[in-house]
């Protein structure tokens, strides 16, 4: 899977102790994740990796979406920061990709200085 672009330019994150937010500014990064959001499969996915970690199978399922969408749907809302990828690795050596999501909010802003921008809030990762 592939890694967040969210630290390109135009990009800015405020960490915090329990919250982290992100300011994009960048057109192209703003269109990719409103288009992310208007997808109903990947808001879907959004909703099911909201309370625990979960495996590509297990999103797919718990979803109803082909396993081979799944995988497209889970790089786009990697891409766009808004769903976090870990790595579990079995006793067995085989490695799996786990996802889920820190999204809180996210809140579109239109103003004369930046134009559109897009906040991302971030709470604290699934137990």
């Amino acid at each position: 899977m592939s890694q967040s672009s969210m630290a390109a330019v135009g990009t800015q994150v405020r960490q915090g102790y329990a919250t982290d937010s992100t300011v994009v500014t960048d057109a192209a990064e703003v269109q990719a994740i409103l288009d992310t959001i208007n997808d109903a499969d990947c808001r879907a996915i959004l909703d099911v990796t909201g309370e625990e970690v979960l495996s590509t199978k297990e999103i797919s399922e718990l979803c109803d979406i082909p396993l081979s969408s799944t995988y497209r749907k889970l790089d786009c809302l990697t891409d766009a920061g808004l769903l976090e990828e870990t790595i579990s690795i079995r006793r067995t050596g085989k490695h799996t990709s786990e996802y889920y999501t820190r999204v809180s909010d996210v809140m579109m802003s239109v103003n004369a200085t930046d134009g559109l921008s897009v906040t991302i809030s971030y709470s604290a990762p699934p137990n």
